[in-house]
């Protein structure tokens, strides 16, 4: 409560002078079954509420996002929770070049992305970008503490950007970071073989990457992006990534896709001790434009594992009113069969748009293993009957060998707002 009511005096005065307050309100209502037994089960309700708000005054911003869970009737050990995604003050172009961002805020790696408390400082000129940012881990369930051992439990990094020559995008970046590992108490055998309580103290354990990333378009006509990242803790390339496009003609295209890739692992993990082999992936890719809304895509993809590989093949047609996809693997990943038709189209402006979807699978480790079968059903109906005001209803049905004949319902009210005051 104490650090609730600290975020409400600091962001006092940016409130108070707000010049606009935008932001999104979202109710939702999901229901579900749960089986505590073969033969007895208990039925829930669901209801999220999530409210993000923007309070601007010039230049100066006050950004959050946080949502409210819980059970109406039976409830859940965990009930009710509330989750704080974004609280943090933003203010932009100090001085022409500068924006820094304090508090509760996203972090967008492909490492160790996610949330964090603490500060980013963005420098930008003239085709030049630095940014920098350090802060602590967000506790379980978004929860609005911090933590109590910035030491031990925290991010740190920087990237730098350069995009001054024509059609290139460089990128250089740093990050690290470390999680602190929670104690806990363990049964163990003491010299006589008599169980003993122990406390376990692990180390904590760590990412630390370098990465760059290099990029190359030429109109429309092709376009090449490709990213490398370092495991500075092993010493090993642990990541190149490789993705190119060419348009041939306005309605045809390729693509091609490359990916060598480490098993990301923790340092000082218990994973760490494990024999694993890094794997590889290509992709390659057609696709056809038929005028403005339809299309035809076909893409066939090899997967290299140490000793073994698969293979993939997807086919698929999209169009103003749906899709369809049409998926096959074989090899180490097991044999797959996947079919799936999606359909949704606006009427009336967009006031009215209703939506179905339906998928089938079949699967099976091996040509001797049992094959089993996945049958999902989706069908809804989205009601916008005001700009900023719609109304989602959705039913869903889902069945295999473990769920029988599952059924869920969703209810979700969204209303947009934007006041000048």
């Amino acid at each position: 409560m104490k650090k609730i009511i600290f975020c409400l005096v600091f962001s006092l005065p940016i409130i108070l002078l707000s010049q606009n307050l935008n932001g999104r309100f979202s109710s939702s209502f999901y229901t579900f079954e749960r089986f505590n037994s073969p033969t007895v089960s208990e039925s829930f309700i669901r209801t999220f509420q999530s409210l993000n708000l923007n309070f601007n005054y010039d230049k100066i911003s006050i950004r959050t996002r946080f949502n409210f869970e819980t059970n109406i009737g039976n409830s859940l050990d965990s009930d009710s929770r509330l989750r704080f995604y974004n609280l943090y003050l933003e203010a932009r172009d100090i001085v022409q070049f500068a924006t820094i961002k304090l508090g509760r805020q996203p972090l967008f790696s492909t490492v160790a992305g996610g949330l964090f408390d603490g500060v980013n400082l963005k420098l930008k000129h003239s085709g030049f970008s630095l940014t920098g940012y350090y802060g602590g881990n967000v506790p379980p369930y978004q929860k609005l503490e911090f933590t109590e051992d910035f030491k031990n439990d925290y991010v740190f990094g920087g990237k730098f950007e350069m995009t001054a020559l024509e059609n290139f995008r460089l990128a250089v970046s740093y990050i690290d970071k470390n999680f602190k590992s929670q104690n806990y108490n363990a049964l163990r055998l003491d010299n006589d073989y008599d169980p003993i309580t122990v406390l376990i103290q692990q180390k904590s354990n760590q990412y630390k990457f370098v990465s760059g990333e290099l990029s190359y378009a030429l109109n429309d006509l092709f376009e090449i992006n490709s990213r490398y990242e370092y495991d500075l803790n092993y010493s090993v390339t642990s990541k190149i990534e490789f993705d190119g496009r060419a348009n041939v003609t306005d309605n045809l295209g390729f693509n091609v896709y490359y990916n060598y890739r480490e098993p990301r692992v923790r340092y000082n993990s218990i994973f760490s001790i494990f024999n694993f082999g890094a794997t590889q992936e290509i992709e390659g890719g057609v696709d056809y434009t038929f005028g403005k809304f339809y299309s035809l895509i076909g893409k066939f993809g090899y997967v290299k594992f140490e000793e073994e590989n698969s293979t993939r093949l997807t086919i698929g047609a999209s169009s103003n009113f749906g899709s369809f996809s049409y998926r096959k693997n074989l090899g180490f990943t097991g044999e797959l069969d996947a079919v799936s038709l999606y359909f949704a189209h606006s009427l009336f402006d967009g006031v009215v748009t209703p939506s179905a979807g339906i998928s089938y699978t079949n699967y099976k480790l091996d040509e001797e293993s049992e094959a089993n079968n996945i049958l999902a059903i989706l069908g809804g109906i989205n009601l916008r009957p005001l700009t900023n005001l719609s109304f989602d209803f959705q039913g869903q049905f889902f069945d295999n060998k473990i769920y029988k004949n599952d059924m869920r319902l969703l209810l979700k009210v969204n209303y947009l707002f934007n006041t000048n005051f």
